[in-house]
C-alpha cells in the first residue's frame, strides 16, 4: 500500500510540474517578446495607427478605469504626433454593450478629432483584434495600447499574425493588488490559448469587407 501511495504521489508531482511548465513557458516567451518591443509615448517611433484594445464597460455603458487609461494613452499618442489614426477595437455583440462607441466618446472628450478615430466592432478578443487589423483594416504595422499585464500577449499575437507591432503601456494609475493578481493569473491561461491559436488552431474571427485605414494601404490593395 505504501508503494502505491508513493507512486501516486510521484505521478501527481510529475503532472503538476508538467502542467506548470506548459503554462509558464508561453508566458515567459511572450514576456521576453514584449520586453524587447515596449516603449513609452515619448520614445516610440511614429506609426500610422495605434490599436486600442477594449477592456470592459460599467453597467451604465461608460468605460472602466482600465479602458479609460488605454484610450487616454492613445489620445496622448495622437496629440504627440506619433499616430494619424486610433483604431478602437472592442465587443459589440449586444445592443446594450458597445465598447468601441464608448471608447470613441471618451477619446472625443480628450480632444481627439472624430476623423482620427476608427471603430472595430468585432474585436471580441485580442486574437480577433489582431487578425482583423491585418485582414479588414489592412495594417501591416501598428502601435498597441494596453496595460503591461496584457501587452506581451497582444504584441506576440499581432506580430505572429503579420502585424509588426510595438507596444506602449497604458498604466496611468496604480491598480489594486487583487485586480493585478487576477489579471496576471488570467493572462497565464490566455497566453497558452493564444499560442495554440496562432500556431496550431488558426480560428477565423468575424470578418467582412476590407476597410483600409491609411491612404498608402488603400493604394497597395487597389
Amino acid at each position: 500500500m505504501k508503494k502505491i501511495i508513493k507512486m501516486l504521489f510521484k505521478i501527481t508531482l510529475f503532472l503538476i510540474f508538467t502542467a506548470l511548465t506548459v503554462l509558464l513557458i508561453p508566458r515567459v516567451t511572450t514576456q521576453f517578446h514584449g520586453w524587447t518591443r515596449t516603449q513609452s509615448v515619448e520614445d516610440v517611433p511614429k506609426h500610422g495607427v495605434a490599436i486600442i484594445f477594449g477592456a470592459g464597460l460599467w453597467r451604465d455603458g461608460s468605460p472602466t478605469p482600465v479602458l479609460r487609461d488605454r484610450v487616454a494613452t492613445g489620445a496622448a499618442l495622437y496629440h504627440a504626433g506619433k499616430v494619424e489614426k486610433l483604431l478602437m477595437s472592442g465587443d459589440n455583440r449586444f445592443d446594450d454593450y458597445n465598447e468601441p462607441a464608448a471608447m470613441r466618446d471618451y477619446a472625443l472628450s480628450l480632444g481627439v478629432p472624430e476623423e482620427a478615430i476608427v471603430l472595430d466592432y468585432a474585436g471580441r478578443r485580442t486574437y480577433d483584434t489582431c487578425y482583423r487589423a491585418r485582414d479588414i483594416f489592412r495594417l501591416d504595422s501598428a502601435i498597441l495600447v494596453t496595460q503591461k499585464f496584457h501587452l506581451p500577449r497582444a504584441l506576440y499575437t499581432c506580430n505572429a499574425l503579420g502585424v509588426a507591432a510595438t507596444g506602449v503601456p497604458a498604466d496611468q494609475r496604480t491598480y489594486r493588488r487583487g485586480s493585478l493578481l487576477y489579471w496576471h493569473s488570467r493572462e497565464t491561461f490566455a497566453t497558452l490559448v493564444a499560442m495554440l491559436e496562432v500556431h496550431l488552431l488558426h480560428p477565423t474571427p468575424v470578418l467582412g469587407e476590407p476597410e483600409p485605414i491609411l491612404a498608402e494601404t488603400t493604394e497597395q490593395t487597389t
